[in-house]
């Protein structure tokens, strides 16, 4: 999402419909936040940018211990991969809940009628923010690829069923449409746009291409651990199987050779 020139500190994965700087009063007492991350009294810092990266920092040390207690847990029940899993339960959280944090960030004009603008026209507003410069472009690219991709890299880690790259982008897709239409209908003065759902998308397949290792040392691991088998090798062990000889049947009119007890007869 582009963040139109204004002289505020602005997220960069969200931008505001505004066209001029403008300071937003706060809803309580002397409380004054400039938007987008600017110098903020109270607890109001929370809902800036520069609050959410320090609160990100700040649960670091918790997002490791929660690791920890997961694998620890899972080791005492004697479960197989318990760090490999626990950290990707973790990591899915811890890396996509401040992107989202961030993207739902209010604009100066938050709650007004007219705060919001769609953009449907695929590669439109791609261009558009090109056209704000390298270096801002850079950070908008980058930041909506980062969006979903925590989830991209560790859900098909996590869960067999999603070790799957178009199941990946399917449902960073859909995650992304869903928080774009929460921008719009929260009024957050940001522009839901199709192309922010595009480049989501791209970053949680990128993520789990880079993570396909993961999915097939999962899938070779849980084929035996919950007694199913792969289908090829189900193949070869229904080839080696074979039937067990039968007996040959003996049929009533074939004739029985018997031994002639019969003195032999000499001339």
């Amino acid at each position: 999402m582009r963040t139109r020139p204004t002289g505020d500190v602005r997220n960069q994965m969200g931008r505001s419909t505004s066209t001029a700087a403008s300071t937003a009063s706060a809803a309580r007492g002397d409380v004054s936040v400039v938007s987008g991350g600017g110098v903020v009294e109270g607890w109001y810092w929370v809902g800036t940018f520069r609050g959410v990266v320090l609160v990100t920092m700040a649960v670091l040390p918790l997002a490791a211990l929660a690791v920890w207690a997961l694998a620890r847990r899972r080791s005492v029940t004697g479960a197989t991969r318990a760090w490999r899993m626990s950290l990707a339960e973790v990591g899915i959280v811890y890396g996509t809940v401040p992107w989202v944090w961030m993207i739902m960030l209010p604009g100066d004009l938050a709650g007004a009628a007219a705060s919001g603008r769609v953009s449907l026209v695929p590669l439109q507003d791609l261009l558009t923010i090109l056209a704000d410069g390298p270096v801002r472009a850079t950070g908008q690219i980058v930041g909506n690829l980062l969006v979903f991709a925590a989830l991209g890299f560790f859900a098909p880690v996590r869960f067999a069923a999603l070790a799957s790259v178009r199941r990946i982008l399917a449902l960073a897709a859909g995650c992304s449409v869903l928080v774009e239409v929460s921008q719009y209908l929260l009024r957050l003065d940001r522009v839901s746009s199709v192309d922010d759902v595009l480049l989501n998308a791209a970053g949680a397949g990128l993520a789990a291409l880079a993570s396909r290792h993961g999915h097939r040392v999962r899938s070779t691991s849980t084929g035996h651990g919950t007694g199913t088998l792969s289908r090829p090798r189900d193949a070869r062990l229904v080839r080696r199987a074979r039937p067990l000889s039968r007996p040959t049947a003996v049929h009533a009119s074939a004739p029985l050779k018997t031994l002639s007890t019969a003195p032999p007869s000499f001339t």
